[in-house]
């Protein structure tokens, strides 16, 4: 067996894992992330990559998926929102620690990567994943390998602006499309339904503990799969915008797949049936063009670190399907 060790870095956590050319993750280990301080975080990758290749002498490569901007080379983070990672050479820091070879790439284009080869995404050359978390990450795949773009920046398609001077993104901008389709959307819809008519968000406050600030994601999935009229009013909501916002992907990549994946999908239906309303009112020349699939990821949160160790030996996906 061929095998490689992914690495999943985020603002709070540091996942690894040694993973076979099946994409069969054979252990894992995680670690917090220090992530105010990049010395440590580079320590910490190493301490869990060391302890995997200790007892995986045969491990040949690392995959680092990092949450943030990755220059062309896949060698620098050039900024991270979550990390104190600003021109950080991370490839080169990890590899003089660890003694292996490293490729760094972005944590949405890793989990599109593990989709696309081992989940919801195999046998589809041309797809897109979004997800839809806290915020909206993805990732994208042409031809079966992956677009990145000329400097390795591309696919944040979480801010592409979906309303003009809408509500203030943690990016800097106004009308980002993660404010309308994410998690946190979902969250702010549930909040001021609450506000605003309180006796029609009776479930959702009580859940929330009688505030509407107590209400969170899992209460308003939790109240949505009860059937409560608020909490579905609130995911076909998000669901509206998430749609309309693969239309104008669609507009533009033609992909035969999108994979839904992120914290919401875990609702399955409840938002994926919208969805596909919402985009196919949407989309462009409907009626006349062939529908790309809409599916719900299915590694969860293994594939960053699954799509990360298999691109630290990557070929393109119509190559390996040979």
């Amino acid at each position: 067996m061929a095998l490689t060790i992914g690495v999943d870095v985020g603002g709070t956590k540091v996942a690894a894992g040694v993973v076979d050319d099946r994409g069969t993750i054979l252990e894992k280990v995680r670690r917090p992330t220090p992530s105010t301080n990049p010395k440590e975080t580079a320590e910490t990758i190493a301490e869990v990559v060391d302890l995997l290749k200790g007892k995986y002498a045969e491990v040949s490569a690392v995959g680092l998926g990092a949450a943030g901007f990755v220059d062309e080379t896949r060698s620098h983070v050039l900024f991270a929102p979550n990390l104190a990672w600003r021109e950080e050479p991370i490839r080169e820091k990890v590899e003089h620690l660890v003694g292996l070879p490293v490729v760094v790439e972005n944590d949405g284009n890793a989990t599109a990567w593990g989709e696309a080869k081992f989940g919801a995404g195999r046998g589809e050359n041309f797809l897109v994943l979004v997800a839809l978390g806290t915020g909206i990450g993805g990732g994208i795949i042409i031809n079966g390998e992956l677009y990145r773009g000329r400097f390795g920046i591309g696919a944040e398609m979480g801010h592409f602006r979906a309303v003009p001077d809408g509500r203030r993104c943690g990016c800097g901008n106004r009308g980002c499309w993660e404010q309308y389709a994410s998690g946190n959307a979902l969250v702010h819809e549930a909040r001021d339904l609450a506000r605003v008519a309180p006796a029609m968000a009776g479930r959702l406050l009580e859940l929330g503990g009688g505030r509407p600030e107590g209400i969170s994601g899992p209460e308003v999935s939790q109240a949505a799969r009860e059937g409560d009229k608020a909490a579905l009013e609130c995911f076909r909501t998000i669901a509206h915008w998430a749609g309309q916002g693969l239309a104008d992907l669609s507009a533009i990549l033609d992909p035969g797949a999108f994979i839904i994946g992120g914290g919401l999908s875990d609702a399955g239906d409840l938002l994926l049936d919208p969805i596909r309303v919402a985009f196919e009112e949407a989309l462009t020349g409907r009626g006349h063009r062939p529908l790309p699939d809409i599916r719900i990821a299915e590694l969860g949160s293994a594939a960053g670190i699954v799509g990360a160790a298999d691109l630290a030996r990557v070929r393109p996906l119509h190559e390996a399907s040979v």
